[in-house]
């Protein structure tokens, strides 16, 4: 029954989050407004850790994100103690994460068991279920948060959906910033 739950979930997780393009223009958003423009899909690959964070910590118990302007709001977040550039995504039923990224996260792609088949906006995906630590931006952190795994063809980055937002006391959007309180 466990089983079934999860895969429901994760069905639900997955597919929530992969709306055509999305995850590659959340990833060009730490690259200039005219470049992310032009060329979302073609460079979102190229990417890197250090182009992002547009949070700002506002005392020992909040984050305050600014949208890009694609209206998505991502950070600079610490997953298991290494640094890792997520969007955020109130969809989705889970943190979810590729391969590449696990193993980054230390976790061994022999131990990951694809035995969930998941229905996304670019179609089917194996994904495994895993626990994490603890997922932080800035301050605030929740520990032992359920993720999902995809292979890098299915998700090329980290989207923080449910999973780490139920953690917190509360969230808010308000216009263009979206605060996260612990």
């Amino acid at each position: 029954m466990f089983a079934r739950s999860l895969f429901i979930v994760a069905a639900i997780a997955v597919a929530a989050v992969y709306v055509p393009g999305m995850a590659s223009s959340y990833l060009a958003a730490g690259r200039t407004e005219a470049t992310a423009n032009e060329g979302r899909a073609s460079d979102a690959k190229t990417a890197t850790v250090e182009q992002v964070s547009t949070a700002r910590y506002t005392g020992n118990r909040g984050v305050t994100l600014q949208a890009d302007a694609a209206g998505h709001f991502s950070g600079l977040f610490t997953i298991n103690g290494r640094k890792q550039k997520g969007m955020i995504d109130t969809g989705a039923s889970m943190v979810a994460i590729n391969v590449s990224m696990a193993e980054r996260l230390g976790i061994a792609r022999k131990d990951l068991e694809f035995r969930y088949a998941v229905n996304t906006a670019n179609g089917q995906a194996r994904a495994a279920y895993v626990r994490l630590d603890s997922v932080a931006i800035g301050t605030i952190s929740v520990s032992n948060i359920g993720a999902m795994v995809l292979e890098d063809k299915a998700l090329s980055g980290m989207l923080v959906g449910m999973t780490f937002l139920k953690g917190l006391s509360s969230y808010q959007v308000d216009g263009d910033r979206m605060r996260l309180i612990r």
